[in-house]
């Protein structure tokens, strides 16, 4: 699986992260998101969420997919 992350500055104090997969279109399900204060922040925490992906070897769960299973 190829992931893809995505950076938005989406309002003067806030930036957007999120981890999706490179073939999907539409990014309105990602496998993770944060808000963040600065770019850094959100480059950061979208890295380290990479790196805990790969570490467990298995597929994540898209958002929809994980509260799907809460309730």
């Amino acid at each position: 699986m190829k992931l893809k992350v995505r950076v938005v500055h989406y309002r003067r104090d806030c930036w957007y992260a999120d981890i999706d997969d490179a073939e999907d279109r539409q990014p309105d399900d990602p496998y993770w998101y944060a808000d963040c204060a600065t770019q850094a922040e959100a480059i950061a925490l979208a890295c380290t969420q990479l790196a805990a992906f790969e570490s467990t070897g298995t597929t994540p769960c898209r958002l929809s997919e994980t509260r799907a299973q809460v309730a």
